[in-house]
C-alpha cells in the first residue's frame, strides 16, 4: 500500500497522509431541511452546548467543533433532523443537484446517507430509486429513510450491474461503488492490512460493471456522479478512463468549484485520458477529511 502511494503522492506527502490516518475525525452533521430550518437546528444545538461550524460549499453541512453529547442519541437525530455524514461524502449528491421533476438512481444506496441528501435536494419531489445489492443493508436504508422523512422514493433489492434490465431511464444517477476503502484508515485502522492487491483489482472490476450498466440507462443530457471513498488510482482514475475510453457518448464534466484536487491525468507510467483533470479528490492530510473521489461524466 505505501509502495503505491509513494509512487503517486511522493515521500513527503506519503508520510503527512500516514500521519494523517491517524488522527481522529471532526464529527459533521447535514441538516435535513425537509424537517427542520437551518437556524432552528443550530439554535437547538447551541442550547446544548454544541459548537458549530459551517461547511464551504454546502450550505447545510456543519462540523462539530464541541460536541458535549453523544450526536447520535439527542432527540434531534432521532427525529430526523440531521445525518451524520463526513464532509466529502456531503459532495456527491450535491454536485449531481437533481431537480424535482427528474427520475434519480442510486445505484448502490444503503445505508443511505447519499440517497436521503438526494430527496433533501429534490425537495421530496420527483422519483427517486433506490437500489441495494445485499438484503442485510436494506434495513438500514429503509429505517433512515423514513427517519429523515423521506416521500419521494421506492427501495429495491437489486444488483445494480443488471440496471437495464429493470427498464427505466434515468435523468441523473449517483454511482457511490463498493470499495476497498482505503480512504476510511482514519475511521478504521484495520484496513491498513485487511485488503490486498486482489481486493482492489476485484473492486475494480465490478467498479467498471456498475459504471457500464449505469451509464446505459442514462438519458441523452443526462448526469451521472461517480464517487468512491477510496484513494487508489486503479478504483478511481483507472476505472473511468477504461469505460470512457469505449463510451464517446459521455464526457467528463467540470465541476462547479474547486472542491478538492484535480484527479490523474498520469499514473504508475500510463497516460489517462486529459479530462480526468476535471475529476477530483480528497485526501486526509491536505482536506481534513476521509480519502475520496468524484467524477461528474455527462451523457451526449
Amino acid at each position: 500500500m505505501i509502495e503505491r502511494y509513494i509512487d503517486f503522492l511522493g515521500l513527503n506527502q506519503t508520510i503527512e497522509l500516514l500521519n494523517a490516518n491517524e488522527r481522529p475525525l471532526t464529527p459533521s452533521i447535514r441538516i435535513n431541511t425537509l424537517k427542520v430550518s437551518i437556524e432552528a437546528l443550530k439554535e437547538r444545538l447551541e442550547k446544548k452546548s454544541f459548537k458549530l461550524a459551517p461547511i464551504e460549499l454546502i450550505p447545510y453541512g456543519f462540523n462539530i467543533l464541541n460536541q458535549p453529547q453523544n450526536l447520535g442519541s439527542l432527540h434531534e437525530f432521532l427525529q430526523g433532523y440531521y445525518y451524520l455524514q463526513n464532509v466529502a461524502s456531503m459532495f456527491p449528491a450535491h454536485i449531481l443537484n437533481p431537480k424535482p421533476d427528474d427520475i434519480v438512481i442510486d445505484m448502490c444506496a444503503a445505508p443511505g446517507s447519499k440517497a436521503t441528501q438526494l430527496a433533501q435536494i429534490m425537495d421530496n419531489k420527483g422519483s427517486l430509486i433506490l437500489i441495494d445489492k445485499y438484503m442485510n443493508r436494506i434495513p438500514a436504508l429503509e429505517i433512515n429513510s423514513r427517519r429523515m422523512g423521506i416521500l419521494n422514493s421506492i427501495v429495491l433489492n437489486y444488483d445494480s450491474i443488471n440496471l437495464k434490465r429493470l427498464n427505466i431511464r434515468a435523468d441523473k444517477i449517483l454511482l457511490d461503488v463498493p470499495c476497498t476503502g482505503e480512504g476510511l484508515i482514519r475511521q478504521d485502522k484495520s484496513r491498513k492490512l485487511s485488503k490486498t492487491m486482489n481486493d482492489i483489482n476485484k473492486m475494480a472490476s465490478i467498479q467498471k460493471k456498475l459504471l457500464k450498466a449505469g451509464l446505459s440507462v442514462l438519458n441523452h443530457g443526462g448526469k451521472l456522479v461517480y464517487s468512491t471513498c477510496s484513494i487508489a488510482p486503479e478504483e478511481d482514475e483507472l476505472v473511468v478512463n477504461s469505460v470512457l475510453q469505449n463510451n464517446p457518448q459521455c464526457k467528463i464534466e467540470n465541476l462547479k468549484f474547486q472542491y478538492g484536487l484535480n484527479g490523474f491525468t498520469k499514473i504508475y507510467g500510463k497516460n489517462l485520458m486529459k479530462d480526468l483533470s476535471k475529476s477530483q479528490r480528497f485526501f486526509p492530510h491536505i482536506h481534513n477529511t476521509i480519502g475520496f473521489y468524484i467524477c461528474l461524466i455527462k451523457k451526449s
